[in-house]
């Protein structure tokens, strides 16, 4: 009886150890040139969706978007086109000479884009309108916070 206990215990502990060793191989997206770590069956997926080329998730969602956003009726393969050449000229540009002040510019336009669009009639944005208070009076006028 002890024996058919440690049998099955080795089975056990044996399953438990294969299932701790997930394969996983490192995949280059075809797109943006990032490496990811994955199982091959994940790779084969994606390689499946795409027609053979892998991509890592950040480009599959920009692939997806833009068959959304496209004017016109696409498919999988022509919007992954489009974002393979986006890709490309995205990395045979050369980085900005000064970085800091392109990301000050990029925000002075955004702010003033921002405040300049025309506002929207009727009760102010609820982002920017405080509900109630931080505090709550209680029915015997006693204030309790709620933070």
């Amino acid at each position: 009886m002890a024996a058919a206990v440690s049998k099955d215990a080795k089975k056990m502990e044996s399953v438990k150890h294969k299932n701790l060793q997930t394969e996983v191989e490192f995949a280059e997206c075809d797109c943006c040139g990032l490496t990811e770590e994955c199982t091959p069956a994940y790779i084969a997926h994606v390689r499946e969706k795409f027609e053979g080329r892998w991509l890592c998730g950040l480009c599959s969602e920009a692939v997806k978007d833009e068959t959304v956003r496209s004017e016109e009726d696409i498919t999988t393969n022509e919007a992954l086109d489009r974002h393979l050449k986006f890709c490309e000229q995205f990395k045979s540009s050369s980085p900005p000479a000064n970085p800091a002040e392109d990301l000050i510019s990029a925000m002075k336009h955004l702010l003033r884009r921002t405040l300049d669009s025309p506002r929207k009639s009727g009760p102010p944005s609820a982002s920017f309108v405080r509900s109630k208070g931080c505090f709550s009076t209680l029915p015997n006028g006693e204030v309790r916070s709620e933070v």
